[in-house]
């Protein structure tokens, strides 16, 4: 049985490209779990409050619970879930799972597969890594499910990575832009090489968004990450959003974050696409998190 491919495969929600990644989440919280102890259950009631906190930091804007992965994952032979009365989930309500004494944990299969073949679990994890989430958010991914992939095989896996994807792509983008960060117009350089500069996909690449310049922003290493978490976003007339979501007490939160809300974003130059419209609003409806507030009350 080839797991990796049933991994990619994970039958997930979706329409008009939206985001349903709570299957990978659960599959990655639970490979982390495994990865410290292999015979191990997780009990719906002991890691809800885990899984919550990831469909809220990692998952689309929209509310949901942890509830349906725990249930629905069991359809793709990767989970399995037990109760009192043994095998068996007893459905995708909160009350059932806690009341029935819910437990999952990885299908036996591919439990035996995982002890064979310990570097299968890191496979499995750059499959949902890749398909699910822009690399940005990958290492602190694995940090927040426990997950430790070998720094080989990760390497490894970023070139097949970067393989697939146009690697163009990055120098174009910053050429648009004109080496310099679209939101706060940092441009730094080390001699003439570009440092702390990168090439932000806005609808990701994950999710069909291709490599091309109209789908690109040119952004410092720090709001790349924020435009990824949803904290930035891009609003009517290429102006920057903030999310209300977001809280800093800090002179700097407040200068590189909260000041931006309104501003417009710095180029491209001319002869350069600027970001086109379905891309902007695929990134505000499955990644941004809410309506922008007037940029005074920020």
């Amino acid at each position: 049985m080839d797991w990796v491919e049933r991994t990619a495969k994970l039958r997930q929600w979706t329409r008009s490209g939206a985001r349903a990644p709570h299957k990978p989440l659960l599959l990655l919280y639970a490979l982390g779990r495994f990865q410290r102890d292999a015979d191990g259950e997780l009990p719906y009631s002991a890691v809800e409050a885990d899984l919550k906190r990831l469909l809220a930091e990692y998952g689309p804007p929209r509310p949901t619970t942890p509830a349906y992965p725990f249930h629905h994952l069991v359809s793709d032979g990767v989970w399995e879930v037990r109760t009192r009365h043994g095998l068996g989930s007893p459905g995708t309500k909160v009350r059932e799972l806690r009341e029935e004494g819910a437990a999952g944990r990885l299908a036996p299969e591919l439990r035996a597969a995982l002890r064979r073949d310990p570097s299968l679990l890191g496979r499995m994890a750059r499959v949902l890594l890749d398909l699910n989430f822009p690399p940005s958010l990958h290492e602190e991914l694995c940090a927040a499910v426990g997950l430790e992939l070998e720094p080989a095989e990760a390497e490894r896996f970023a070139t097949v990575r970067r393989q697939l994807r146009d690697p163009g792509m990055r120098g174009r983008v910053l050429e648009a832009y004109g080496y310099q960060c679209a939101f706060c117009r940092f441009d730094g350089m080390l001699g003439k090489v570009p440092v702390g500069l990168e090439a932000a996909h806005v609808r990701w690449w994950a999710f069909g968004g291709p490599d091309a310049v109209d789908n690109g922003l040119c952004l410092c290493s720090l709001h790349h990450k924020l435009f990824d978490k949803g904290v930035l976003g891009i609003g009517d007339g290429h102006r920057i959003l903030v999310s209300q979501a977001f809280a800093g007490r800090s002179d700097a939160a407040r200068e590189y974050v909260g000041a931006l809300a309104g501003r417009a974003i710095s180029g491209p130059g001319r002869g350069f696409s600027p970001v086109a419209a379905a891309h902007r609003d695929w990134h505000t409806a499955q990644v941004f998190r809410g309506d922008a507030p007037p940029a005074e009350a920020v």
